[in-house]
């Protein structure tokens, strides 16, 4: 006898959301925080534990796993990839969490369409080309861009 599959239903479950917040449906996010005037466009996926900083914007078609944090002021364009596995076992972790690592982003950070964040620590006052893949951390504010991202010019400190 076959088993029934277990179904999901996205939608938005268990947020903190802080105030004047903007969500444009559909989107499934979940258990996760999402700071003051936020902005969270259509067919976004923020998934548990995430943290949204204040006036940060996430545009359409954007997915945010596990174990990332996003800082306040930040905009993050359409079709951004967060990961968190590396595929250290070979492949997926499938079920080890623990292989599972974490991604910072600091505050007034831009990361342009479809670049894909691996897990890495980036400093305040960055930009991410579109189309790039940060596989290092970054700790000099600038334009990052390419496979792999490399720093293009560099950019002043905010303050």
């Amino acid at each position: 006898m076959d088993k029934p599959a277990k179904t999901f239903h996205a939608g938005i479950r268990d947020v903190t959301f802080g105030e004047n917040v903007t969500v444009v449906e559909p989107v499934n996010i979940y258990e996760c925080t999402i700071g003051e005037g936020a902005f969270i466009g259509p067919f976004v996926e923020i998934q548990k534990g995430v943290r949204i900083g204040a006036r940060t914007r996430i545009q359409s078609h954007s997915f945010v796993c596990e174990l990332v944090t996003i800082g306040d002021d930040c905009f993050i364009a359409h079709g951004v990839m967060f990961i968190n596995d590396l595929f250290a076992a070979g492949g997926p972790a499938q079920g080890r969490q623990d292989l599972w690592k974490e991604t910072c982003i600091g505050d007034h950070v831009s990361i342009g369409s479809n670049a894909t964040i691996l897990p890495v620590r980036i400093c305040d006052g960055v930009v991410i080309g579109a189309g790039a893949v940060v596989t290092k951390d970054i700790t000099k504010p600038g334009i990052y861009v390419g496979n792999p991202a490399r720093l293009l010019r560099e950019l002043p400190k905010q303050s």
